[in-house]
């Protein structure tokens, strides 16, 4: 679950959606480490706690994390066995310089393909592979 400095929504739930921060808080959890990776968005930054995630990596639970494009140099460099995989526009052509980050890229034109590819990717290990799709 994501951490964010901007404000709460007002359907958002603290915890739940997301774990939301003062600036001064989010800053001290980045120096201590405690975000696997973050990015600014306008004025708010947001990041990755790095604990929960590490949690369900150790219990062998796979994990996918929306990031930015500054955010896959991050991960690799913390978790460098990490699987990285851009999800893209149609019509986006990434440089060698991105494209080299990742290890697939998947064009998202049709989300249900797009859920499938991703699913594959994680292998067929997990016992249901639907538990992560997004519902609602």
């Amino acid at each position: 679950m994501p951490a964010t400095t901007r404000p709460r929504r007002e359907s958002e739930i603290d915890g739940v959606d997301r774990v939301f921060l003062a600036p001064a808080e989010f800053d001290r959890r980045l120096v201590a480490g405690e975000l696997l990776e973050w990015s600014r968005i306008g004025s708010y930054r947001r990041g990755t706690p790095y604990q929960p995630l590490r949690a369900r990596l150790d219990a062998g639970q796979p994990v996918l994390l929306p990031l930015d494009l500054p955010g896959a140099p991050l991960v690799r460099a913390r978790l460098p066995d990490s699987r990285l995989v851009l999800l893209s526009p149609p019509g986006y052509h990434p440089d060698a310089v991105v494209a080299a980050a990742f290890e697939h890229t998947l064009t998202h034109d049709l989300t249900e393909r797009v859920a499938d590819e991703l699913v594959g990717l994680l292998g067929s290990s997990y016992p249901d592979p639907t538990w992560s799709r997004v519902r609602g």
